[in-house]
């Protein structure tokens, strides 16, 4: 299943490893580990964060993907369902309005 993953990396940890040097090397190391499909970072509520397209075969690799998050730079992680446009093509929606309509 494609998900987002949206992580907010707190204001500490992130500079002092900013500041001796560390904090690129752990993120590529996070995310040579995990191998989103895409990642793209931005500021995320007035902090420092990243939003990754990852794809899991099971729920059991939620911790996985958030635990170097957590761990190395004490993140917050969320996580959310995302679906292409054919993905939700086949989700059957005429079908439900027809039911609840």
């Amino acid at each position: 299943m494609r998900m987002l993953l949206e992580v907010e990396l707190p204001v500490e940890p992130f500079n002092s490893m900013v500041r001796d040097g560390t904090a690129g090397q752990k993120l590529q190391e996070i995310l040579g580990e995990i191998q989103p499909e895409a990642a793209y970072f931005t500021e995320r509520d007035g902090h420092r964060g990243a939003i990754l397209v990852v794809d899991l075969a099971d729920p059991s690799q939620v911790p996985q993907l958030a635990e170097p998050f957590f761990l190395v730079f004490n993140a917050l992680a969320k996580f959310r369902i995302c679906m292409t446009p054919e993905d939700l093509g086949r989700a059957g929606l005429e079908a439900i309005g027809r039911k609840y309509a």
